[in-house]
């Protein structure tokens, strides 16, 4: 199953960003890779690891939306969670 893992996180670094990425399989991925996720009532998740912090606010959809692409890929890069790395 790692390898599912693996290539969600890798569509969130394409170029250019995808739009149609499900974003429970991405916050699966993350947390299969060591990401702590907290989801609220509010709709929102909190992605924390390695004292970094990131709040993603959840679609009424299941896509990501390609500003939370870029976002999430941000987090990723500052907790050294990139594809290369994988």
């Amino acid at each position: 199953m790692s390898h599912k893992h693996k290539a969600k996180l890798e569509k969130l670094f394409e170029h250019p960003a995808s739009g149609n990425i499900d974003e429970k399989r991405v916050l699966s991925a993350m947390e299969h890779y060591g990401v702590h996720v907290d989801i609220s009532k509010q709709n929102k998740a909190k992605l924390s690891m390695n004292g970094h912090e990131y709040v993603l606010t959840l679609s009424h959809g299941n896509d990501l939306s390609k500003d939370s692409i870029v976002h999430l890929r941000h987090f990723l890069e500052s907790v050294d969670l990139v594809p290369s790395k994988l």
